[in-house]
């Protein structure tokens, strides 16, 4: 089926509110028709660990829809469309889309476009809210005025409803002006391995151990417990989000992060011990202190090191340096965001690798797919010597110049 293509002497798209059962039947088999769609969701996730689903939105070539969840029991004839590998999904920064999409049907987009990435790749800043994306590519200006609106109200107001029709009304005319710039860049296939990328970072893991990995580290005044109280930390707080996840509530709500060192700083014989912790609410009790005591159990030679301060050595810091620069440049003139292709700590891993001698364990996206190809050769060359930089002209947006050290 040949794909229409926007312009200006196509009819505006109709705008149709979906929420009846009949209603969600005709937009299903329209979506079967179609090979793309844009997606766009309104949440509220300050009060639940899960994000509240409040409004779908969703755009074709001829039909913007939007789709009212708390109408239905279940959307699942419309989520198979967005899993399915015979559409393309139209995002922008798809993140709670696809872990929504995970959420109510167990899979996720199949084939994803985000805007903001490919936005970023073909020469855009990144990360571009939606409205700045849409200037800039398709020259339309959008209004903002319900970012912070009360989504679960109902009925929704005009206001609410036109700016929802607005959030999914330039999905795909954006997209086939960025999918122009990537094929003429020859980066699709780098665009399809970030889709893919933000895919498998987006998709919610059950909280285990395993999941939450070092996220506990992060706890304000975990730096000042011994290695005996990390390990009963590190419980507390596999449990606060095990906790949270079953109860859907955000973890806050079930203990406060400082009263989780609080917890793992005292020396709690009981759980009647704790109740003397303000702020501490007595129901999960019981359930805490057999967290404290599993840390407890945990032999010493198995309880989390304690993690001193990185101490580098100045030259580490000045190559950094040097390296965050060029390849800043470097983006610049490729037509790259420099903010997505690597983080000042990719930037530090590499150079901690390259001292020891072993780029392979650097740790740092600078160093796989499209990157390890296009970038980290560049970076290489400087940190070998093999490569010169200078200023060449500071007025210009990438000032630098670069040449072959035997030259």
């Amino acid at each position: 089926m040949r794909r229409a293509r926007y312009n200006r002497e196509m009819e505006p798209p109709k705008e149709l509110l979906v929420n009846q059962a009949d209603q969600l039947d005709a937009c299903c088999a329209h979506l079967a028709e179609c090979s793309r769609l844009g997606l766009d969701t309104e949440f509220v996730g300050e009060t639940s660990y899960h994000p509240e689903l409040c409004l779908v939105q969703v755009a074709t070539e001829t039909v913007l829809y939007l789709i009212d969840p708390f109408a239905f029991p279940a959307l699942d004839g419309f989520w198979k469309f967005i899993a399915s590998p015979s559409h393309r999904v139209v995002v922008h920064a798809g993140r709670e889309e696809v872990r929504l999409c995970h959420r109510a049907f167990g899979q996720v987009p199949a084939r994803l476009f985000d805007l903001q990435i490919a936005a970023g790749l073909a020469g855009l800043p990144y990360p571009l809210g939606h409205g700045s994306l849409v200037h800039q590519v398709l020259g339309k200006k959008l209004m903002k005025g319900e970012t912070l609106t009360e989504w679960r109200h109902r009925p929704l107001t005009p206001s609410q409803i036109h700016y929802a029709f607005d959030d999914v009304r330039y999905l795909l005319p954006a997209q086939e002006k960025l999918e122009g710039r990537l094929q003429h860049l020859n980066r699709s296939p780098w665009a399809e391995e970030e889709f893919q990328r933000l895919t498998e970072l987006a998709t919610p893991e059950e909280p285990s151990a395993e999941a939450v990995g070092e996220k506990w580290r992060k706890v304000r005044g975990a730096s000042s417990l011994d290695r005996r109280r990390l390990a009963v930390l590190r419980e507390l707080y596999v449990w606060r989000e095990q906790t949270a996840h079953d109860l859907n509530r955000p973890a806050r709500v079930i203990v406060r992060d400082d009263l989780l060192v609080e917890i793992a700083r005292r020396a709690a014989k009981s759980a009647r011990d704790l109740r003397v912790i303000r702020g501490l609410a007595h129901k999960h009790l019981d359930e805490i202190f057999a967290a404290v005591e599993r840390g407890r159990g945990v032999p010493l030679e198995q309880c989390p090191a304690l993690q001193e301060r990185e101490q580098d050595p100045p030259q580490v810091g000045l190559a950094v340096s040097l390296l965050q620069a060029a390849l800043y440049d470097f983006a610049t003139k490729e037509h790259l965001a420099p903010n997505l292709v690597a983080s000042n700590q990719d930037v530090k891993n590499l150079v901690r690798a390259f001292m020891a001698g072993d780029i392979g364990q650097a740790g740092s996206l600078l160093t796989r797919g499209w990157r390890g190809q296009f970038v980290l050769p560049h970076l290489l060359a400087i940190l070998e010597g093999r490569r010169t930089l200078r200023i060449a002209d500071l007025r210009a947006d990438a000032p630098l110049a670069y040449g072959d050290e035997s030259l």
